[in-house]
């Protein structure tokens, strides 16, 4: 590995991660040296580099309480908002009110960076780091991708403008409200590259994006939308493929394109990651607009009751008569610390019932959203790094009391099955040959890793730099290319 790049990557990469990009010792596949494949690509790109956003996926931000400055969601250290307590619940957990809009129900918690590591207490040991999206952070290094969040950090001076930038977003909301966030991040990155080239504010600039799980589908709306939010009138968004005039190129990874079932059944029974962290309850996370668009599709027969036939998540009297989420009677002690102003249970499950209702008409009205049928635009190439090699829940069975099991397990990455990574429209119906997707992937990578493992994966390190720095851009011929170089 060239000198420069080694430089760059040992004042990025924390201990043992900089193996991922450097080539790991020891037994399995040989790694590739991604210093020798690329470093002369990454040197020599120059004012070519087509800068790069990077959108994590849900908890893959920062979040702040800007009222009381304390972590909300990425740091669990002392003096960490606790969702164990009434006090931490109420600022982890959205507002709801009856009768508002999501788009209103605002508080004061804000996100403040990409995830790149958790910050953690574990008994006496302070400030662990545990990490996170900085995989892909290190993956762009290796490629002279300069992020000026990571470069003040570390004392880096690329000497050169950059290329690099990393989308913050608020992962509690509708997914939809964050396309707004996306856009000006995407003008930003424009008008920095135009003021380091000298181009002229009518010369058209295009960005790469990578998105991860989540990421994927606010990416995926905002291509198609731009950013403009979901309508509250409950109607559709004008399809104007506005977003993609902006993008050239749009990378997908482990993105769960038709739903996980997975958030279903966190909406019913919580979410206790670890016991290093707080047991996020139904009661909290069912305020959560964005938790309910994680969910699959009733067509594809993913949550089924107990003869098989599919369950209708849409649908609020299915969680009030299964007791689920927001209806259950179990989380009326929750929404006591949610609603702290309403003494009387009647009102407090009057409340979140409205509630329930809102976040499911916008799932609704989301995954509609992404599943209109068209043709992106020309110019615009769609990337997908999939992964199928791990045991994947893909059917729950709904017993008659709402409980729910994985009863079916299937190719994916252990949280997302490579089916819904796909769009496979083939999912609850008929077998039928070759692959039925709405979407018009210009390519696909299957990898052998979990969810956040694919992008620390060798072969993801390998195909992202390559298709960033060495894939052929703008429809180029290679006869056209070879006639350039002998030039």
């Amino acid at each position: 590995m060239a000198p420069g790049l080694w430089s760059r990557v040992k004042g990025l990469a924390a201990g043992g991660l900089a193996v991922v990009l450097l080539g790991a010792c020891g037994g399995g596949p040989p790694t590739p040296d991604f210093g020798r494949l690329y470093n002369a690509a990454a040197s020599g790109i120059g004012d070519d580099r087509t800068p790069v956003i990077v959108i994590p996926g849900i908890l893959g931000s920062k979040l702040e309480d800007m009222d009381s400055s304390r972590p909300v969601w990425g740091s669990f250290t002392y003096g960490a908002v606790d969702a164990d307590t009434p006090e931490g619940a109420a600022a982890v957990a959205l507002p709801m009110r009856e009768n508002v809009p999501l788009s209103e129900l605002t508080d004061e918690v804000r996100p403040t960076g990409v995830l790149d590591s958790v910050t953690a207490d574990i008994g006496f040991v302070r400030n662990l780091k545990i990490g996170a999206y900085a995989d892909i952070l290190f993956t762009l290094a290796a490629g002279d991708y300069a992020d000026e969040d990571i470069i003040e950090n570390a004392g880096i001076d690329y000497g050169g403008h950059y290329t690099c930038y990393q989308l913050a977003y608020d992962w509690r909301r509708d997914v939809s409200e964050s396309a707004a966030l996306l856009h000006q991040r995407v003008l930003d990155a424009q008008a920095a590259i135009r003021s380091a080239t000298g181009l002229s504010g009518d010369e058209p600039v295009k960005v790469d994006v990578v998105a991860h799980s989540m990421g994927g589908l606010l990416l995926r709306y905002y291509l198609r939308y731009g950013p403009q939010p979901l309508p509250e009138d409950g109607s559709l968004p004008e399809l104007t493929w506005e977003g993609a005039r902006h993008v050239e190129r749009a990378v997908l990874i482990a993105t769960p394109n038709a739903g996980s079932v997975e958030s279903t059944v966190q909406l019913v029974e919580g979410l206790n990651l670890n016991p290093l962290f707080p047991n996020y309850r139904p009661g909290v996370l069912g305020t959560m607009p964005s938790i309910y668009q994680l969910m699959s599709r009733p067509r594809h027969a993913r949550v089924v009751d107990q003869r098989g036939e599919p369950i209708d998540l849409y649908d609020s009297a299915v969680w009030e008569r299964y007791g689920w989420g927001l209806a259950a009677a179990d989380q009326d002690r929750v929404l006591g610390w949610l609603l702290p102003g309403f003494d009387d249970p009647a009102a407090r499950r009057r409340i979140a019932l409205d509630h329930l209702r809102k976040c499911l008409a916008k799932a609704r009205q989301f995954h509609a959203a992404l599943d209109v049928p068209a043709s992106p635009p020309e110019g615009l190439e769609l990337f997908l790094f999939a992964g199928d090699a791990i045991d994947t829940p893909v059917v729950v069975t709904v017993d008659d009391r709402g409980r729910p099991s994985v009863t079916e397990l299937g190719p994916g990455d252990k949280t997302v099955p490579r089916t819904s990574t796909l769009m496979d429209e083939r999912v609850g119906g008929g077998y039928a040959p070759y692959l039925r997707s709405p979407i018009d992937w210009t390519q696909i990578f299957f990898l052998h890793a979990s969810h956040l493992g694919l992008t620390r994966d060798p072969a993801f390190v390998d195909n992202l730099l390559y298709l960033l720095l060495e894939k052929p851009r703008g429809g180029a011929t290679a006869p056209e290319l070879i006639g350039e170089a002998r030039r």
